[in-house]
């Protein structure tokens, strides 16, 4: 049995990584690669971080190289690195571009490599590479995803140099076993369909209101826009993008990514603006209502 106090500290030290990296990717790129240290942790104190969790992610990530310290203005902040810009570029094609159906008749690309018991840690990279890139595991060592992902899978095994112990194949899926039974078996649709619903469950009505709302304070915006992209980042690389004749009918992926597009566009805005002042050294004014008007077309 475990101790769930003890668990504790552990839980919310992932939280404030991902807070974290939810916020550089949402906000900081936009406010030209930079964050101001004091600014950040009030902000993603407001978000419901504690500041010494958000000050120990920063740490970790500068450590990762992803942070590198620089003040400006003369306050002491964070600039994002080359690495860190890379990977939220790549991730961006995913989170913010869901992916789309594939098209059934551009066929499969498969996967099959040969990795021995010595290199059991490499082995576990590649396919933890694979299933990030939405490949699904349909035998032993054979992985499965629609063929547009074959530039994404050469690349995955150039980086970890196993290109020699990997075949790679496009083409299309001729007879045999039902397709849509070997993709049940390759991937776990019903618990991505269950995370897609639970998204929807959560933030369905919320969206409604705010849509409705006269009025959306900046700080709600901020909050609710960071909480809704932390909780959105995580699910469309679970979702390979297969073609709609292997899913059931009433699949709910494209509902959910019609509902995270809609709240990007009522509360993008509103959140970047109640943000930007964290940016200035000058004091800042407060109790605004609705301050993102001005910034609600920004992207």
């Amino acid at each position: 049995m475990s101790d769930t106090k003890g668990d504790r500290p552990t839980a919310a030290a992932g939280r404030s990584r991902t807070v974290l990296v939810s916020f550089l990717g949402a906000i900081v790129r936009k406010m030209g690669n930079w964050m101001p240290i004091a600014g950040t942790v009030e902000l993603l104190t407001e978000a419901g971080l504690d500041a010494p969790s958000v000050r120990t992610a920063v740490f970790r990530l500068k450590k990762r190289g992803w942070l590198v310290s620089e003040s400006r203005e003369g306050m002491r902040g964070y600039a994002l690195t080359p690495a860190a810009l890379e990977a939220l570029a790549a991730g961006d094609e995913v989170i913010w571009h869901a992916r789309q159906p594939a098209d059934l008749g551009d066929g499969w690309c498969f996967v099959n490599f040969s990795v021995p018991e010595s290199s059991r840690a490499l082995r576990h990279r590649l396919t933890a590479h694979l299933t990030a890139l939405g490949f699904g595991n349909i035998g032993s060592a054979v992985w499965i995803a629609p063929a547009r992902m074959l530039p994404a899978a050469q690349h995955a095994i150039a980086e970890l140099d196993l290109t020699g112990q990997c075949a790679i194949f496009v083409g299309d899926y001729v007879a045999g076993q039902d397709l849509s039974t070997m993709v049940r078996g390759g991937w776990d649709l019903d618990e991505i369909d269950r995370r897609y619903r639970e998204f929807i469950g959560e933030y369905a009505a919320e969206t409604d209101r705010l849509a409705e709302a006269a009025v959306i304070e900046g700080r709600r915006a901020f909050v609710t826009y960071l909480a809704v992209v932390d909780h959105w980042r995580k699910l469309p690389f679970r979702d390979p993008g297969l073609p709609r004749e292997v899913l059931a009918q009433d699949w709910s992926g494209p509902a959910a990514v019609q509902l995270f597009e809609r709240m990007v566009t009522i509360l993008e805005g509103r959140a970047l603006a109640h943000a930007a002042p964290y940016w200035s050294a000058q004091p800042r004014t407060t109790g605004k209502a609705d301050s993102g008007d001005a910034l609600q077309q920004t992207s």
